[in-house]
């Protein structure tokens, strides 16, 4: 019977990640996919017959592409664990930048409840992170998918995250209504991009936005002004060659005070703008 380190050193042979091995090793005996301590030293432990026949199977599954958050049925995100699969994107560390550039943007005024608008919320990354760190806040968080939503409300329930939700696309989900703050990770990869080929389990519509990829982003942009408060924010996630367009756009929109972030590895990832006048 194989010991615990000849199953993760077969699955190392064969090209699958360590870390990725450990995690999935560990969901696979029914442990936490962080308890590296304990995988350690119960290394020489036997791999019982049944977990093995599961282990296989989620070999298999990474082999073929699939994200191992989907095989965990979770991702940390923001200090917070969400329950993912294929129904949503798989939360990046670096849209943290923009929850982070999101935070600082909510008003700290006093008398008045700041209000963020999460558009295209997919497993609620953004929304639930806001809604942990800023219990004063009231967040929104809408998606035109409805398994994405319930996904989002899922978590949100799980959590005890007090987020209102909305189906809809972009701003049609919230007539009416205005923010201080409005983040969306939208949709941004040109269409045929090669990348494409290593998402392939990701849902498509998540991840496409016509033949530049910026499709999405100009309906945003073009819509947003009638939903913020005058000095409100907009932020956007987009892609790593991408951030020169999207101040093109925001400024011509008619934002002030229009600028981009780094993400993680010096990439300009976030681009936002003021919308003018006092709040």
């Amino acid at each position: 019977m194989n010991t615990l380190t000849d199953a993760l050193r077969h699955a190392t042979t064969a090209g699958l990640d360590r870390l990725d091995a450990q995690m999935l090793l560990l969901h696979t005996l029914g442990r936490s996919p962080h308890d590296r301590a304990w995988l350690i030293a119960h290394d020489s432990d036997p791999l019982p017959a049944e977990a093995d026949a599961r282990w296989q199977a989620l070999l298999q599954r990474r082999h073929a592409g699939e994200p191992v958050a989907y095989l965990l049925g979770e991702k940390e995100f923001g200090g917070l664990t969400l329950n993912v699969d294929a129904r949503v994107l798989v939360p990046r560390p670096d849209t943290e930048v923009l929850v982070e550039w999101a935070l600082d943007a909510l008003p700290l005024v006093g008398g008045q409840t700041p209000r963020l608008l999460d558009l295209g919320t997919g497993s609620g990354a953004i929304a639930l992170t806001v809604a942990a760190r800023r219990p004063d806040a009231q967040v929104t968080a809408t998606d035109a998918s409805a398994d994405a939503l319930a996904v989002a409300e899922a978590n949100a329930r799980r959590l005890g995250l007090p987020v209102r939700f909305a189906h809809g696309a972009w701003l049609a989900a919230v007539p009416g209504e205005c923010f201080h703050v409005i983040a969306s990770n939208p949709p941004y990869i040109a269409e045929g991009d090669p990348h494409l080929n290593a998402l392939s389990h990701e849902p498509i519509s998540a991840l496409t936005a016509g033949p530049d990829g910026l499709d999405d982003i100009r309906q945003i942009v073009a819509q947003a002004p009638s939903a913020l408060v005058p000095g409100g924010w907009l932020l956007l996630e987009h892609g790593h060659d991408q951030a020169a367009s999207v101040r093109a756009l925001l400024a011509a929109q008619g934002f002030d005070a229009v600028g981009s972030q780094q993400d993680l590895a010096g990439i300009e990832r976030c681009s936002g703008g003021l919308w003018p006048g006092a709040r």
